[in-house]
């Protein structure tokens, strides 16, 4: 029962949009009519600025890491954390309170997987990290952190559980960006610091 809820609470803080909430006080819109229409982080920078995009961006890594801390607490079986990482996740992308449209799930997945196993997201992200600032394309670098984290997990040898998460969770991101990929090949994609 506890295992449930633990998967069940991990979904419903998932679909809790910060990027939705900070926009409709700070402006009173709906960031998903504004920008890039997504309401994550990204589009929070563009549309209302610095501020409350790290605003944004850390209560959605938070999500993440709170989802795992939440799964430690009802069970020390790794499946269990992996499970609630995954609903956090598909609670930010698809959110209950939200219509099903919410945000592409990266900054959630940073929290999520720096939590399970931090070293292999910490070379995936810095690797990401690199590849922003030379490009500026914030999508191309969430593509390669969810592309290289399952590589850093089994190079690291992680569980099998956290392996096999995590390429699910890598398969939800390329499902996110998938009009991203067609613009990045096109050159169309919007780049960071772009207006």
């Amino acid at each position: 029962m506890q295992s449930v809820l633990a998967i069940v609470v991990s979904y419903l803080l998932g679909s809790i949009s910060f990027s939705f909430i900070i926009a409709k006080y700070i402006k009173g819109i709906d960031i998903r009519k504004h920008g890039s229409g997504n309401a994550g982080a990204t589009n929070t920078l563009r549309v209302l600025g610095k501020g409350p995009a790290i605003a944004v961006l850390s209560l959605d890594v938070l999500k993440g890491m709170v989802a795992i801390w939440i799964a430690m607490w009802a069970s020390d079986v790794t499946w269990l954390a992996v499970i609630c990482g995954l609903a956090v996740i598909a609670g930010h992308n698809w959110p209950v309170f939200f219509g099903f449209r919410g945000g592409k799930g990266i900054a959630t997945t940073i929290g999520a997987m720096a939590t399970l196993c931090f070293l292999p997201a910490l070379f995936a992200g810095i690797i990401a990290i690199i590849s922003i600032v030379f490009t500026r394309y914030v999508s191309l670098g969430s593509l390669i952190f969810a592309a290289l984290l399952p590589v850093f997990i089994a190079i690291m040898g992680r569980p099998s559980e956290i392996l096999i998460g995590s390429i699910i969770i890598g398969l939800f991101a390329f499902i996110r960006h998938r009009s991203n990929i067609v613009k990045i090949a096109r050159g169309k994609e919007n780049k960071l610091g772009a207006k």
